[in-house]
């Protein structure tokens, strides 16, 4: 699955133009997703300076993903550019409808179990 990840405010607390402390467990279920063979891609509203911030904080705390604020290149090759929003199965932001759980271990159990959903009923 393609999973869109929004950064402040989900991935670490929002204290933007600074960066917030981690949220719970962010770190270890991205970077399960990731490794189970999930795609993750980044998406911040944050642009110039303070998304290289963000972009730099990622990898300095060892956080895996495969693309920062632009799409996945099969889809850039599939829709002929790189659309404006981010393809994605599942999309993770704290602006969701009701917002999302405080702790990664909990948005984990909910990824795997549409995970779950889609390939044994076709749900989606």
């Amino acid at each position: 699955m393609n999973i869109v990840i929004d950064f402040d405010g989900t991935i670490v607390y929002d204290k933007y133009p600074e960066i917030g402390k981690e949220k719970p467990n962010a770190k270890t279920v991205i970077n399960k997703l990731y490794d189970a063979g999930h795609k993750i891609v980044i998406n911040t509203c944050r642009a110039n300076l303070p998304a290289a911030n963000a972009y730099s904080w990622l990898i300095d705390n060892g956080i895996k993903f495969h693309t920062f604020n632009e799409n996945l290149p099969e889809l850039i090759e599939k829709y002929g550019s790189d659309t404006r929003k981010m393809s994605g199965d599942i999309y993770i932001d704290d602006k969701n409808l009701y917002g999302i759980p405080e702790d990664w271990e909990v948005i984990y159990e909910i990824i795997i179990g549409k995970v779950a959903c889609a390939e044994f009923w076709g749900c989606r």
